[in-house]
């Protein structure tokens, strides 16, 4: 009841009711318009025009204006309006160029009155002054609009707009004698009907054509504009230069705009492809509709209030072949499905966090807002209308802020200038990377770029100690350390040859203050050494062979004198299976029920106090395992980084393997890590390093990227106009087009021109002369800067 008695109040005696009502049409609407009393909708089309009543139940035929046995093209329509002061009186704009009139009061069945045929291409739009009943505006793809004064049979003013197709034109509501219009580049100009010569103010509205433009029913100084850049637009009109007030970004090319009557603040929009709802926006809000109409099955094609001072009821038309009448309770409210949580990271790491103040009400630690709750006026004039009103959501927000440390993205920086992507061996390569990783502490970083080399690198090429060396043996780790403690061994160990050969010979030895080195060059026994005794080998396994008996005993006085063979160990052999550590050491063999006879010869060893480790130096992996065998740990190992948000990392990994990795990853992920890494080098101005990337990448989509805007048209210096593709000499005036103008040769390199007297030549000339003199090298007498 309180909904009829303002609709009531706003329409007076005749109040409007209904409710959301649809009708199918014989063809698609392009435009439709309605009566003054709000009784009647016409809809026209490309093969479509007819009348149709508005009763409270459902859409009632009342007229079918295409007669005749060969409808002409008079009666393809791309827009009707129908006038607001004369009840019987239409305009429609034909595809074919022409204007037509129609007088319902007609008594013949065809309705036409005027025809006017001056525009040469579609007209896109026709429009009747509000107050004035025989001046009627058009405007067409031929650039021009035309003023008619419908007692006379052509128009009485021409207007041409200096520029390509006109998409709108709309009389002011509260001026009289001003109108707008809207244009395919963009622009918006505004005409004053007694001045057919000049517009009176011109102004670019969007990026893209502008395919309507409404003016505000109550503010006289409020345009709205709607284009291809999928944005609508609010000009204030009233100050010396259009002002942009309000902005709603939208998701599609908007085609129709209307404002809402009695709501200052809202308005109507359609899409013209992609999208089939209707929006209704509040423009205070942008971000989200104030109220969705859903039912259109395909692209919405005409929009109008069905009353002037009514807001309820919405007509609309498509090209689903269906007229609708939407009451406005019945539209959905996005912003009841709207998700109140939010969350969000600054660009130094900062963390910002919205939620409903009740999910976060009985936090204590936060701190409240200075000024207060002032979500709500202390006093209200009168009681809201709540389904006029956004919901009432509020969010608190929390930021959380992180250390000045963590801010630094200076190691970025400077590891994208550094890393070498190409140009040396790959060892190489991931030795300098790993490198650069470690002097900015990024030792993670820095040891998975060593390990790459060490998997894909051949170990014949590794920069490692000899193998028999003992001591310090570079970047192999030690792989095996054997302990007598850690093998269950007593005061007595044995250990078995694998060989059949017996030796008879026990070598007691004094362990503790004994080291043997062997070296590549010269074999020595060298003794003296204080420290703990230890055995190491090389590539090479340990043979049993060269494990010779041992019985050490305490007592001097057993004690015997003995001697090495000629070499410590044997000369280093190929050796065909390079086994695991050897097993012989983890049990005593000659315990074991399987052990043969001939390995039944052991040697004692009476350990000291202190232990010996005897340590088995050899490499991670057989020389022959192939290189794809580390292939899913390094595809892990590269999404881990990017899950991680090092996609520097994971990229520069992914161009320095190259074909080793690239087939175990997708094109898809790939293309994902490479645009990421890209657009974090173009936040920080890596213009050189992010084309570089893009020139190793071997993705067709990515490689593509430093290829589009390429062209570069030139025009000849001398004659001035546009230079062919072929060579350096103009086709029309025979002479050179770039020519230096400090040493008067021709550039076929870098060339850099002053803007303002277009002279120029080759970078460093200019540079080198503009550092003495200011004035153009040609003698012109223009004074050039460089910056």
């Amino acid at each position: 009841m309180e909904k009829m008695s303002r609709v009531s109040t706003a329409l007076g005696s005749s109040a409007i009711s209904g409710r959301t009502m649809f009708c199918h049409l014989d063809a698609p609407a392009n435009a439709i318009g309605v009566c003054r009393d709000a009784m009647q909708v016409v809809v026209a089309g490309r093969n479509i025009f007819k009348i149709y009543g508005l009763e409270e139940e459902q859409f009632v035929e009342k007229l079918n204006l295409r007669v005749g046995r060969k409808p002409s093209l008079n009666f393809s329509c791309a827009d009707v309006m129908w006038h607001q002061m004369e009840e019987n009186l239409l305009a429609t704009a034909a595809t074919n160029g022409a204007v037509v009139t129609w007088n319902l009061g007609k008594p013949s069945r065809n309705k036409q009155d005027q025809l006017f045929t001056e525009h040469k291409r579609t007209v896109n739009k026709v429009c009747f002054h509000p107050t004035e009943v025989y001046m009627l505006l058009s405007g067409s793809q031929d650039g021009y609009m035309k003023c008619f004064d419908l007692r006379k049979k052509e128009s009485v003013s021409t207007f041409s707009g200096q520029s390509e197709s006109v998409r709108d034109v709309q009389f002011s509501m509260k001026d009289y004698f001003t109108f707008a219009a809207s244009f395919e580049n963009g622009n918006v100009q505004l005409w004053d009907i007694r001045r057919p010569d000049r517009y009176e103010r011109m102004f670019t509205a969007h990026t893209g054509p502008v395919f309507c433009c409404d003016w505000h029913p109550d503010d006289r100084g409020w345009l709205a504009t709607g284009g291809r850049d999928k944005m609508v637009k609010v000009w204030d009109m009233t100050t010396n230069r259009a002002k942009e007030i309000y902005c709603v970004q939208t998701i599609a090319s908007v085609a129709r705009v209307k404002w809402r009557p009695e709501r200052k603040w809202h308005l109507a929009t359609c899409s013209m492809m992609v999208d089939h709802n209707i929006y209704v926006w509040d423009v205070r809000r942008p971000f989200i509709p104030f109220a969705t109409f859903e039912e259109h099955k395909d692209v919405t094609t005409g929009i109008v209030w069905r009353h002037q001072h009514d807001p309820y009821f919405l007509l609309s038309g498509s090209k689903d072949s269906t007229l609708y009448q939407h009451m406005f309770k019945d539209a959905s409210r996005p912003v009841d499905r709207a998700n109140p949580e939010g969350l969000c990271f600054g660009l130094f790491g900062d963390l910002a966090f919205a939620a409903k103040e009740s999910l976060i009400s009985g936090d204590t630690n936060r701190k409240p807002y200075p000024g207060g709750d002032r979500r709500y006026p202390i006093f209200f004039f009168k009681k809201p209308d709540l389904t006029e009103q956004f919901a009432h959501v509020s969010s608190a927000l929390s930021v959380f802020e992180s250390s000045l440390e963590s801010r630094r993205m200076d190691w970025f920086v400077k590891t994208a200038h550094l890393y070498l992507l190409s140009g040396k061996p790959f060892a190489e390569l991931c030795d300098h990377n790993a490198k650069v990783a470690k002097e900015l502490d990024r030792l993670q970083v820095s040891t998975t770029w060593t390990m790459l080399r060490i998997m894909f690198s051949d170990p014949a090429n590794l920069s490692t100690p000899g193998p028999n060396h003992i001591g310090k043996l570079g970047t192999l780790p030690l792989m095996n350390s054997f302990s007598m403690k850690e093998m269950g061994m007593g005061t007595e160990s044995r250990l078995d040859r694998s060989k059949g050969e017996s030796r008879q010979d026990n070598i007691h030895l004094e362990l503790g203050n004994s080291l043997i080195n062997s070296n590549n060059d010269e074999n020595e026994e060298t003794e003296g050494s204080e420290g703990q005794a230890e055995y190491m080998f090389g590539d090479a396994e340990l043979d049993d062979d060269d494990l010779y008996s041992m019985e050490l005993d305490n007592q001097a006085a057993e004690e015997q004198e003995y001697t090495l063979p000629q070499e410590a160990f044997p000369l280093r052999h190929e050796i065909m299976d390079n086994p695991s550590a050897p097993e012989h050491l983890q049990q005593d063999k000659a315990d074991s029920p399987h052990a043969s006879g001939n390995e039944a010869e052991v040697m004692c060893l009476t350990p000291i106090e202190s232990f010996s480790l005897i340590s088995i130096s050899q490499p991670l992996f057989s020389p022959h395992l192939p290189a794809h065998f580390f292939c899913p740990v390094v595809r892990e190992m590269l999404s881990h980084y990017a899950e991680q948000g090092d996609v520097q990392m994971a990229v520069s990994v992914l161009i320095v393997l190259g074909d080793r990795i690239r087939k175990e990853i997708d094109d898809l992920t790939q293309e994902h890590w490479y645009m990421s890494y890209i657009d974090l080098l173009q936040r920080f101005e890596l213009w050189n390093v992010s084309n570089e990337v893009i020139k190793l990448s071997t993705c067709s989509a990515i490689a593509c990227l430093n290829q589009t805007s390429t062209t570069l048209h030139v025009n000849c210096s001398n004659c001035k106009r546009p230079m062919s593709n072929r060579g350096w000499i103009c086709d029309r005036c025979h002479q050179c087009a770039s020519i230096c103008a400090v040493c008067h040769h021709v550039v076929k390199g870098l060339f850099v021109w002053c803007q303002g007297c277009s002279h120029g030549g080759h970078l460093e000339h200019v540079m080198n002369w503009l550092k003495s003199s200011s004035h153009c090298p040609a003698g012109c007498g223009h004074l050039c800067e460089y910056t």
